[in-house]
């Protein structure tokens, strides 16, 4: 395929996903429930997060997920209690559990509070036609504090091997949403 070939593919492909039509019945639509920066960023990280198996069920299961941080995604992760921690515990979708949600919350906290949030985190380490370095960044951050070693499979990092799949279309998602 060309390079012409391949816009033009490309260009056909935006027309036919960025839809209205299209985002109801897609994940990407959870982050589009906010306005604010740091909700869409959360929204989408946990949506994305969980973005494996049927559409209908990831939509479910983020909606559930935010429902649990009573729609206000920053807010929670931010100023929770561990009686709130504790409600997340119910959660399950497909291996991600409460307990893997009750560390992501505290290592978003972690991120918010001490690093500049999810933004400054991905951006620290980008590189111009490359995200490799600044995913396997994140990932070193988001478990520096401590967590259950079970939750780290949640996070891929392609330095070591993985298309880092979920991490990747959530920063394509957030550019598309926040930028």
């Amino acid at each position: 395929m060309t390079t012409t070939e391949l816009k033009d593919f490309l260009d056909n492909k935006v027309l036919q996903y960025n839809t209205l039509d299209f985002i109801e019945s897609d994940p990407v639509q959870i982050p589009h429930l906010y306005s604010e920066k740091e909700d869409v960023e959360i929204a989408g990280f946990l949506s994305a997060t969980i973005a494996w198996g049927n559409r209908k069920m990831i939509i479910q299961n983020s909606h559930r997920m935010l429902d649990l941080m009573g729609n206000a995604p920053y807010d929670f992760v931010m100023s929770h209690t561990p009686a709130d921690l504790e409600r997340l515990n119910t959660f399950v979708h497909r291996t991600f559990n409460g307990q893997d949600f009750i560390g992501f919350i505290q290592s978003l906290q972690n991120i918010y509070s001490h690093h500049g949030g999810l933004e400054t985190v991905f951006a620290k380490n980008q590189e111009p036609h490359s995200m490799q370095n600044s995913i396997s960044e994140f990932k070193k951050i988001f478990f520096s504090i401590p967590h259950l070693a079970r939750t780290q499979k949640h996070v891929s990092d392609p330095l070591n091997n993985s298309a880092a799949k979920r991490i990747n279309m959530y920063i394509r998602i957030i550019k598309a949403v926040c930028f």
